[in-house]
């Protein structure tokens, strides 16, 4: 009969192989997603080791009001929004147009060399793009006050200075990702169908017109699913940059801190793990509810293009 639901053992036993490929993906969801959110439990509490994260004394909301009140929290989700906006729109920006202007090289062997010196930086370490950095912008060693020393200048503390360094972090972000979203984009404009170019250069259509009007409307749906995921993640910062690059430089927070390097201090400095897991929470739930209004918005212009 149409319509009959299949009983849970009967779909079990007939589709038992794809399920038990699919154990092992399920197990480490509910091992490290899962079971370590009751841990968000210490938001609410003021935790000591000795009673453990069950036994600690319950605080209320106390970990959130304090957190709210230092202006501490609002300070670091702005930083941490508006770096990943930058991170965000500059990406799409550049890692598309670096992709259709490759599209456009006639020599495959030149485009293959030139995507995969562009895709280097995406390999390197943060540990190891910590170290040239400094090696860059250190006060007595580094290359910039070298250069300004044999040229007479002054030498520059960049290390005190918090102007430079929103540019800086930006700038290094680009540089890391833009080869692997590059070769997104490829795999995307090489999915489009020759006979639209073909088509477009017989009505006498120029390069930058097959760009405007075939090129990017065939990529609009795959930007649209990478800036969704992006804003997925848009309360997560790039740890492993701003502490390997920014480090424990008290100097330069007001310009730098984000999110998680506040929860990482606050575990590992200052040991108060209720505000740490305060913070931490704060920025999961508004993380969910960001994606899920984008997603909306999306939904209600084009379906077709919302993730869910």
């Amino acid at each position: 009969m149409a319509g009959k639901k299949i009983p849970v053992h009967r779909e079990l036993r007939k589709h038992k192989t794809m399920y038990l490929m699919a154990l092992p993906t399920l197990i480490y969801f509910v091992v490290f997603s899962y079971i370590p959110m009751l841990g968000v439990v210490l938001a609410f509490k003021r935790y000591n080791y000795n009673d453990g994260i069950f036994h600690s004394p319950w605080v209320g909301f106390s970990n959130f009001k304090f957190l709210f009140q230092s202006g501490t929290l609002m300070h670091i989700t702005a930083n941490t929004i508006l770096y990943n906006l930058a991170f965000l729109v500059l990406g799409v920006i550049t890692q598309v147009g670096t992709a259709l202007l490759l599209n456009e090289i006639h020599s495959k062997l030149y485009r293959k060399i030139t995507q995969s010196f562009m895709f280097l930086p995406y390999f390197i370490s943060y540990v190891v793009l910590g170290v040239l950095v400094y090696n860059i912008f250190s006060y007595d060693t580094g290359l910039l006050n070298n250069i300004r020393g044999l040229l007479g200048m002054e030498k520059f503390s960049a290390y005190t200075d918090t102007g430079i360094w929103k540019y800086v972090l930006v700038f290094l972000e680009q540089w890391k990702g833009l080869g692997y979203g590059v070769v997104v984009y490829m795999a995307a404009i090489t999915g489009i169908s020759a006979e639209y170019y073909e088509s477009a250069r017989i009505d006498g259509a120029s390069h930058w017109q097959e760009i405007r009007y075939i090129s990017l409307p065939l990529l609009k749906p795959t930007i649209i699913i990478i800036t969704l995921f992006a804003v997925g993640k848009i309360m997560k910062g790039q740890f492993e940059l701003f502490y390997q690059v920014i480090g424990s430089n008290g100097v330069l927070f007001n310009a730098t801190d984000i999110i998680d390097t506040y929860v990482f201090r606050s575990l590992t400095q200052t040991f108060d793990v209720g505000l740490g897991s305060a913070a931490g929470f704060y920025q999961s739930l508004f993380g969910l509810l960001f994606i899920m209004a984008v997603n909306g918005i999306v939904k209600r212009m084009n379906p077709e293009y919302a993730l869910f």
